[in-house]
């Protein structure tokens, strides 16, 4: 079964249940039970026409519960309408659907949460990681979600801002995490920025593509992480980077700054350094303050923090996360860097392992055990 071409037509049929008169959350609800169907059946007898099945089998699926629901006999007139079996149109309904789910009747988080699960591809566990909340928790807004754009004619779509966030989030979960949807993020951002002429949609597309030019640097050949003062930049897409600066600086001569221009200043220094040595963290430090006064972000000035430890040193960049408060994701890991920075190679080595064992994956957890037990080696023990 190939779950890669069953995730990649998923929007597009759920587009289509969409147009023909489904609600947004029975829709859903269908397309999951054909996707289901489809991995039952498909590896024993694959169709010639993945797409049209889909369409053919959620269609009939969102009949069979609509019929079941008394509460909405009004849509029995269009009970005959299931679309003739065939090939489906060829439409890209991703973008559109990102809109309407971000509807006016539900709250950003909401509509964030319900676009990523939905129509992003990614699992609640995914969703509750990128808001730093419990599975549960998470699972309850999206069902609240589900609950409140239930019935709803989707003819007032949401606002841009709430696109480019869930736009981001996605970008950011298939960069770092196991699921691969970054380019998928970036074609999305490529074609919202073709339809609308806004500072901020310019400043996402730069960010992302500033961040994708070093994905290949990443990763060492044993998938273990490598950080970017250590990544060779020879790896670094420089076309993509040439991309993301020319539209960047389009995009800041308009002087509407938002927090994604921001970001991308701050992606555009790092990449304009030949050597991590290079790095101009004077500069860097001056766009984290202006995303700070943007977004009032905790993260934000957790990476502060460690812009300030390497333009004033690591015992400036120990204040500036003195008055954070300890309990944020990647905090102690921070503090593990700015220690040995400091020559605390034992306080170092110990806050290491202690935020290995808060890492949220397998990759950063493995990466910071790696680096306590090299000072340790040291002798940091």
């Amino acid at each position: 079964m190939n779950e890669v071409l069953l995730r990649s037509l998923t929007p597009s049929v759920l587009g289509i249940l969409v147009r023909r008169g489904a609600d947004f959350a029975a829709a859903e609800d269908a397309v999951q039970d054909a996707l289901v169907e489809a991995v039952r059946v498909w590896s024993a007898d694959p169709p010639r026409d993945p797409k049209g099945w889909l369409v053919t089998v959620a269609w009939r699926r969102f009949l069979d519960a609509t019929r079941a629901d008394a509460t909405r006999r009004r849509r029995e007139d269009r009970l005959d309408e299931e679309p003739a079996p065939g090939p489906a149109p060829a439409v890209d309904d991703t973008l559109q659907l990102y809109f309407l789910c971000a509807h006016p009747s539900l709250t950003p988080s909401s509509a964030v949460a319900l676009t990523l699960r939905a129509v992003g591809g990614l699992t609640t566990r995914q969703i509750a990681q990128a808001y730093l909340v419990p599975e549960a928790t998470m699972a309850q807004r999206i069902s609240r979600a589900k609950r409140t754009v239930s019935g709803v004619r989707f003819d007032q779509p949401g606002d841009v801002a709430t696109v480019l966030r869930v736009l981001y989030l996605v970008f950011n979960e298939g960069y770092s995490g196991d699921v691969d949807l970054a380019a998928e993020a970036i074609r999305l951002t490529r074609q919202l920025a073709a339809a609308i002429d806004h500072p901020e949609v310019a400043g996402l597309l730069a960010l992302m593509l500033l961040h994708h030019a070093r994905r290949a640097a990443r990763t060492a050949p044993d998938g273990s992480l490598v950080p970017l003062a250590e990544q060779d930049r020879g790896r670094w897409d420089t076309e993509s980077i040439a991309e993301g600066v020319e539209i960047l600086q389009a995009a800041l001569a308009r002087d509407r700054l938002g927090e994604f221009q921001a970001q991308a200043a701050i992606a555009a220094l790092h990449a304009d350094a030949r050597t991590a040595e290079e790095t101009d963290w004077v500069q860097i430090v001056e766009w984290y303050d202006e995303l700070a006064r943007l977004t009032d972000s905790p993260v934000v000035r957790l990476n502060r923090a460690v812009a300030v430890g390497e333009a004033d040193g690591p015992r400036a960049g120990l204040a500036a996360l003195a008055a954070l408060d300890d309990t944020l994701p990647r905090h102690t890991a921070v503090a593990a860097y700015l220690h040995e920075r400091d020559g605390d190679l034992t306080t170092a080595a110990q806050l290491y392992t202690e935020a290995a064992q808060k890492a949220p994956n397998l990759a950063e957890r493995d990466h910071l055990t790696r680096q306590a037990a090299r000072l340790n080696a040291r002798g940091g023990r």
